[in-house]
């Protein structure tokens, strides 16, 4: 069993609240847009850190990090990316990874937008965890946190860490 923190969006800022909700964790997750390795260098003094580089990243974060990850966790197989879409609105390029890797979940970050549904015709569950960082338009900060048991993505709770500044 593995209890995974999920943020995306940093942008090179890690809310002083954040870290409580890392207490029993056993990963990290990080979809993109860190800002810089200092980012997930602290995170990864915490937990152990899985994580992606997006579009405002640079060179520091991306000599790191790749573009893609596509692992197991526990008896999931798991496709992280920074821009990746929704169900029914995927990227050309994750709509590729989908159909060639078949994960049971399929993470990204980028719009800000904190979404968790169900494709039933990739047999998929979709997570975008919002914005953890100050930049950008959202209002809210948030983070995700859930646990995956054998083959089972359950106990999922959104997590808001309060108003943008």
């Amino acid at each position: 069993m593995q209890r995974i923190a999920l943020l995306s969006d940093t942008h090179n800022y890690l809310d002083p609240k954040i870290f409580k909700y890392f207490e029993g964790c056993d990963q990290i997750w990080h979809a993109g847009d860190v800002g810089t390795i200092s980012i997930t260098d602290e995170l990864s003094k915490i937990k152990p850190v899985m994580a992606v580089y997006g579009n405002i990243d640079g060179q520091d974060v991306r000599k790191v990090h790749p573009l893609n990850q596509v692992f197991m966790c526990e008896n999931v197989t798991v496709y992280i990316t920074h821009i990746g879409g929704y169900p029914n609105r995927y990227s050309a390029e994750a709509l590729e990874e989908i159909k060639r890797n078949k994960p049971q979940l399929f993470i990204c970050g980028h719009s800000h937008i904190l979404k968790v549904m169900y494709d039933d015709k990739h047999k998929l569950l979709h997570i975008n965890p919002g914005a953890a960082g100050n930049h950008g338009f959202h209002a809210v900060k948030t983070l995700v946190r859930f646990t995956i048991d054998g083959d089972k993505i359950k106990d999922l709770e959104v997590i808001e860490l309060g108003k943008r500044a």
